[in-house]
């Protein structure tokens, strides 16, 4: 057969080679369309993985800060020459800065940068954790940790909108988890650190602590983030009303939270005050940001529905974390009477679990529907609460081992999904000012829940304690075998009068045991606010898609 061109066969291959040789390259697509696809699938760089865990562990000196003090209260009231009901000061102050300046973070963020902000807060971090350890007056050292709060509070939301904008699929799934175990872990090490350099250095090392990471941390930031532009054309419409409603709003609030138990709520003036102050300024600040074209904080975040049920389950995960963070070693003091580092040993387990089930938490996410992963993370915050609600005057390690894992195995499975259902469908420039108000619900959610086990611990104590002196009568032959005892064992030389001595022993026996039952109390409220919480699931709408799905 003769092949010629303008045979049939050969005119149809010399057009298809035609039409190969004429499709554009990949480099001749149009500039918009190469743009969204590399938004769509960003690939991180080592610079975007060294600049977020850096900012992670920005995050942990922030979260440890707040609680490093609490075991050393004793030691810094003594250096400062304070009193004792001055020197819970050290720690509202902080409390009371932090919580004024996390949803502000949105707004400062938006005007210096996200970089700009958060090298610039670590640095005010660092230096005023050395202003802490040098103050030589209670005045001072409240102003510093003001100062420090102030600053930790800047850093804690900036790393939402960096992650989300640089990381997909199982990378931001593993730096949601990451953070979650960083969470974890800051909270429940920084009694147990800050007893530790006070034990073998002094109070001051809780600040002096801080100076190398912070610079390190500052540093790498600086040159590895760059996500955003400063807005400085913000400056022009600043609303320093709002600012100045929210400070007095939220400071107050915290206030009386952190205070109220101690005081009995409104039965002290300086309280009531304050319950009052927070109420009127709270109404003022939300007319102001619902009709001022530029607010300080856009609250009209809370209308997307995922968000508000999102920042909702963060704010009953505040709950649990920060109340069984404050029982649990607490029991562990007053009850079994462990040193700082017992107690540290003893209370890791949640972080350890946390960490070791971090990959299998990523994993669910991406497996599994968000609002189941997030109910069985729940039920099992809850079914580990009435294990802990066990506890007796003997409870140690290794009878809390299996409710603390269960516990850190529900917060594992809580933090990702809530995070995710929350902030996954938050539009990038809206992404600031939505983590600000995610961190805020989270501490409100630690400060209320911590003011309600406070007052709750102090009625039902006094409650067990009447209940169990109703039967310690002398005339009973149990009680009276009890103090012969006792009588007979005691050094009247030592002791004084045994009878006396004797009777003291029951007391503080009595005293103990309703301890113990009190303690039982409040960890079984926290269960109960969680099993609350399953009910308001059925209100969450599934993701239509998120950050860490296959397709992306």
């Amino acid at each position: 057969m003769t092949w010629t061109l303008g045979s049939p066969l050969r005119r149809a291959r010399i057009a298809r080679r035609a039409a190969i040789t004429a499709r554009p390259k990949p480099a001749e697509l149009p500039p918009t369309t190469v743009g969204v696809a590399s938004a769509r699938v960003p690939v991180p760089t080592l610079r975007d993985w060294f600049g977020v865990l850096a900012m992670g562990t920005g995050l942990f000196m922030a979260i440890m800060d707040v609680q490093i003090v609490t075991s050393s209260l004793t030691q810094i009231q003594g250096g400062l020459s304070a009193g004792p009901d001055e020197i819970a000061w050290v720690q509202t102050s902080y409390l009371i800065a932090d919580v004024v300046m996390v949803p502000l973070s949105g707004m400062m963020s938006r005007l210096l940068s996200t970089r700009v902000l958060f090298a610039t807060a670590t640095l005010g971090f660092t230096g005023a954790s050395v202003l802490c350890a040098t103050a030589s007056s209670l005045g001072q050292m409240i102003v510093f940790r003001a100062m420090q709060g102030f600053s930790g509070g800047a850093m804690m939301p900036l790393v939402w909108p960096v992650i989300y904008a640089k990381f997909r699929g199982r990378q931001l799934a593993t730096l949601i988890a990451i953070i979650s175990v960083i969470l974890s872990m800051s909270s429940t090490l920084g009694p147990t650190l800050g007893g530790y350099l006070t034990d073998t250095f002094s109070w001051h090392w809780l600040f002096l602590v801080n100076i190398v990471p912070g610079i390190v941390v500052a540093v790498t930031v600086w040159l590895a983030i760059d996500i955003d532009k400063p807005e400085l054309s913000l400056l022009r419409h600043f609303d320093l009303r709002g600012l100045a409603l929210m400070a007095l709003f939220l400071g107050c609030l915290q206030y009386a939270l952190q205070e109220g138990p101690r005081w009995d709520w409104l039965a002290d003036e300086t309280i009531r005050a304050a319950v009052v102050v927070s109420a009127i300024a709270s109404g003022f600040f939300f007319w102001r940001v619902l009709t001022y074209h530029q607010p300080i904080v856009d609250v009209r975040a809370f209308l997307n529905r995922n968000f508000a049920l999102g920042t909702f389950f963060t704010f009953i995960i505040g709950i649990g974390m920060y109340g069984t963070t404050y029982l649990v070693p607490l029991f562990l003091a007053q009850v079994r009477g462990y040193s700082a580092l017992q107690i540290g040993l003893t209370v890791i387990v949640v972080g350890l679990v946390t960490m070791a089930m971090s990959p299998l938490s990523s994993l669910l996410a991406r497996k599994m529907d968000l609002r189941l992963m997030l109910s069985i993370g729940i039920g099992l915050f809850a079914v580990s609460m009435y294990l802990t609600a066990t506890l007796t005057n003997q409870s140690s390690f290794w009878e809390l081992l299996v409710p603390q894992a269960v516990r850190g195995l529900g917060l594992i499975c809580c933090y990702l999904p809530a995070n995710l259902i929350a902030l996954s469908n938050v539009p990038q420039d809206k992404m600031k000012n939505a983590a600000g108000l995610y961190n805020l619900t989270r501490d409100l959610g630690g400060a209320i829940g911590l003011a309600t086990i406070g007052t709750l611990m102090n009625n039902r104590l006094h409650f067990h304690w009447n209940r169990l002196i109703e039967d310690i009568n002398p005339a009973r032959p149990a009680v009276q075998h009890y103090l012969d005892m006792q009588v007979n064992r005691l050094d009247p030389s030592v002791h004084g009068d045994p009878g006396h001595a004797a009777v003291k022993l029951l007391a503080n026996l009595v005293q103990r045991e309703a301890l113990v039952m009190t303690y039982n109390d409040a960890l079984m409220l926290i269960g109960a606010v969680f099993v609350a919480a399953l009910f308001v699931m059925p209100l969450v709408r599934r993701p239509r898609t998120t950050p860490i799905s296959p397709g992306h």
